[in-house]
């Protein structure tokens, strides 16, 4: 009988350290998808340690792309044969298969790939990929296992996002760059991960132009070759430790991320009262003797409030003074992770209503996308599980500060996409012991 490995966590007082975030688990898995469209060999450096790569890493294998990954680096570069196919044992495991239908088409004229997966946050529907890929002359064909495309040479187009979706819009990046003709997309995603592959799709040859107004220009060439690259700093990682400080009453220093990814996380903890002390080496906030106030907080597509910090961000609002409220405006189940925090006596109720901000594109349903948060909050310690990767940050956060010992269960989820979160817990103090369930 298989045991699963559970955390212990007993608070210890104010987090303190410093902590060095490599790149982020979102870049890194959509450049080694990128990798596969190169004739030679590619590297991707300060790559994260984290279970997404090494999924990521098994599917190219499986379709014939060779993949060599070290403790900083991963290296990849075409093999002898590719294999059009992702394997059905790769379903629901996380997102990046859809992502590889355009380079597929390229390489091998068809593709399949099964449905996709992740965290269970909300809807992410595949109609803006498929439409996208369809307007580009394949044919696709969306069926109950997975989405089954062909097509002799993929044609530039004009395409407008109905929203400004990062997955749909690295969908057309990575398959207007082969394609025959300029392909032009409005209402593209500009995170920036999206530029950070725009840019390792240019080393590698391709003819790609930023426009203002969210309007991405792409001019197909006839081919790509391998490129070398440097990933920037996970500023999902990089936020979630300042909070780790901020909740604790400590001090975090944040190494490797750069300020311009956090610009409007620092000024959100700003108004709350943090201080900040940002140079070229480090980032680090801690809250004044007084505690940190209340805020009302809306989630957005960059440069608005980043819809993974929110996570760490209601475990801090718990724990600072008066009413606080989230409205989350990219994913319609992304509070998914609250009953685990109340259990843990966070006082959190959530609303279906638009609050903390204008009307958004779920107002009208009956997704509960608001959050209401009283603090300070008395925490308790609790035994929960854990559904995804930020809400296993922020259940790490809230028994950092509990009364009593917590056992966190699903830390697979949170080791999937922080890089060696045990470890960097440990080091800022933070009593932590494996366990098996």
């Amino acid at each position: 009988m298989n045991h699963e490995e559970v955390w212990l966590i007993e608070p210890s007082g104010p987090l303190r350290g410093d902590v060095v975030v490599r790149g982020s688990k979102n870049g890194v898995s959509k450049h080694m998808v990128a990798a596969m469209l190169g004739s030679g060999e590619s590297t991707i450096h300060n790559a994260p340690e984290v279970g997404e790569v090494g999924i990521t890493a098994a599917m190219l294998e499986a379709l014939g792309i060779n993949v060599e990954i070290s403790r900083t680096e991963i290296r990849l570069g075409p093999g002898p044969e590719i294999r059009p196919r992702v394997p059905d044992a790769f379903t629901g495991l996380n997102r990046i298969p859809i992502l590889m239908l355009g380079p597929l088409l390229h390489l091998a004229g068809e593709a399949f790939v099964p449905l996709v997966g992740g965290d269970p946050i909300g809807r992410r529907p595949v109609n803006f990929h498929v439409e996208a890929l369809r307007a580009m002359g394949a044919e696709v064909e969306v069926g109950e296992t997975g989405i089954y495309a062909k097509a002799k040479r993929l044609n530039g187009t004009r395409l407008e996002l109905p929203y400004p979706s990062v997955g749909a819009t690295e969908t057309i990046l990575m398959s207007a760059v082969l394609a025959e003709g300029k392909t032009v997309v409005k209402n593209a995603a500009m995170e920036p991960e999206v530029v950070e592959l725009a840019l390792f799709l240019q080393r590698m040859g391709a003819r790609i132009e930023l426009s203002p107004d969210r309007r991405i220009v792409i001019e197909g060439v006839d081919r790509l070759h391998g490129a070398s690259t440097w990933l920037a700093g996970d500023r999902i990682e990089a936020f979630s430790y300042l909070a780790a400080g901020l909740i604790t009453g400590g001090e975090v220093r944040v190494h490797g991320c750069p300020q311009d990814r956090l610009v409007t996380a620092i000024t959100t903890l700003a108004r709350m009262g943090a201080r900040f002390e940002i140079n070229d080496e480090y980032l680090c906030a801690t809250a004044p003797p007084e505690g940190l106030r209340s805020a009302a907080v809306q989630t957005d597509t960059h440069p608005g409030f980043m819809t993974d910090w929110q996570t760490p961000l209601m475990v801090l609002f718990t724990q600072s003074q008066g009413m606080s409220v989230l409205h989350e405006t990219v994913f319609e189940n992304r509070l998914v992770y609250v009953p685990a925090l109340q259990r843990m006596g966070c006082e959190i109720e959530v609303f279906d209503q638009c609050l903390g901000g204008p009307a958004c594109r779920y107002h009208d349903t009956n997704a509960r996308h608001s959050a209401v948060v009283r603090g300070v909050s008395k925490l308790k310690g609790a035994d929960v599980t854990l559904p995804d990767i930020r809400a296993g940050f922020s259940a790490v956060l809230a028994a950092a500060v509990a009364d009593g010992v917590s056992t966190l269960r699903g830390v697979h989820h949170i080791e999937r996409g922080y890089h060696r979160p045990f470890e960097q817990f440990a080091s800022l103090g933070l009593d932590i012991r494996r366990d098996r369930s």
